[in-house]
């Protein structure tokens, strides 16, 4: 199973009381599927995992599965080698058909540890595990080296790069060319640049509002159509900067609930964005949408 193109990072939907609101992430999923979604990734950062209790971030893994037709990515990293061991276990037990799995945040283990969770992490389930390299929410960069001799260890397929250096990026494609692993972009304003480098698409944030347009980019620059391809990526790129005009997932929350997709609160200590973003959000919204 390979996990290419369009991948939402799907927002954990809330009621008005703070629960899971169940029926919410299954609409999302089917406007996801709709709009040309490739697969979807529940309990990322984008879906507000930190915040998730171990059961509901098993209740939306088991949702996921449950109601999507393309194939789901399930968030199932954490800090802790062996929570991050069960929820893949579980993920892998109710249907997920992959695991992403976060850099251990906090700990900032080495790299004799990194490696020993990794495999601690494949010896136990037998679908792919994604790695998730985001030094800026975890505190630790894995360098390129560290993911060329991850990368030989059957069963890590692949990494969602998050990083957000391109120097980096590319000398991870660079050292695993000859592996059977590939590289997904975590950022969308990269998109298109990882793309030419030999990325193999993207884990996106604004996918959850606009996954039909990302999917036109793609396949504009899969068939070859690079022009078409750098002028849907210009198009948006005043939308993608919108949508991290504050922490993740807080304004693209705010985006769902603006277009009536089922989003509801953000969990504390998230809180909403200021009025100024608010509004910038707002009318950067209202643009794009005319068209």
């Amino acid at each position: 199973m390979r996990f290419e193109g369009i991948i939402a990072a799907m927002i954990t939907p809330f009621t008005k009381d703070d629960a899971i609101d169940e029926e919410g992430l299954k609409r999302n999923i089917e406007f996801l599927e709709k709009n040309g979604i490739d697969a979807i990734v529940p309990c990322g950062t984008t879906g507000e995992s930190a915040t998730l209790s171990y059961e509901e971030h098993k209740k939306v893994i088991k949702i996921a599965t449950d109601a999507a037709h393309v194939p789901v990515l399930a968030g199932a990293g954490s800090n802790s080698t062996w929570e991050t061991i069960e929820l893949s276990k579980y993920a892998e037990n109710v249907g997920a058909d992959g695991v992403l799995i976060v850099t251990p945040y906090y700990n900032k283990p080495n790299e004799t540890g990194l490696i020993k969770h990794f495999e601690a992490i494949v010896e136990k389930i037998d679908i792919p595990i994604i790695m998730y390299n985001i030094p800026s929410r975890t505190g630790l960069n894995m360098s390129p080296s560290l993911i060329a001799r991850l990368a030989d260890i059957d069963g890590i397929d692949g990494i969602k790069e998050a990083s957000g250096n391109i120097s980096q990026i590319s000398q991870i494609i660079e050292l695993t060319a000859d592996k059977d692993f590939y590289l997904l972009s975590g950022n969308d304003d990269q998109t298109l640049p990882i793309l030419s480098l030999g990325g193999k698409g993207v884990i996106s944030v604004a996918a959850n509002i606009i996954p039909n347009k990302l999917k036109e980019m793609y396949d504009s620059f899969v068939k070859g159509d690079i022009a078409k391809a750098r002028e849907i990526h210009y198009n948006l790129s005043p939308l993608f900067r919108a949508l991290f005009i504050e922490t993740n997932p807080i304004p693209i929350k705010s985006a769902c609930n603006m277009m009536g997709l089922a989003a509801g609160n953000l969990r504390l200590p998230l809180a909403n964005l200021s009025k100024e973003h608010e509004d910038i959000l707002r009318s950067t919204l209202k643009r794009y949408l005319k068209g």
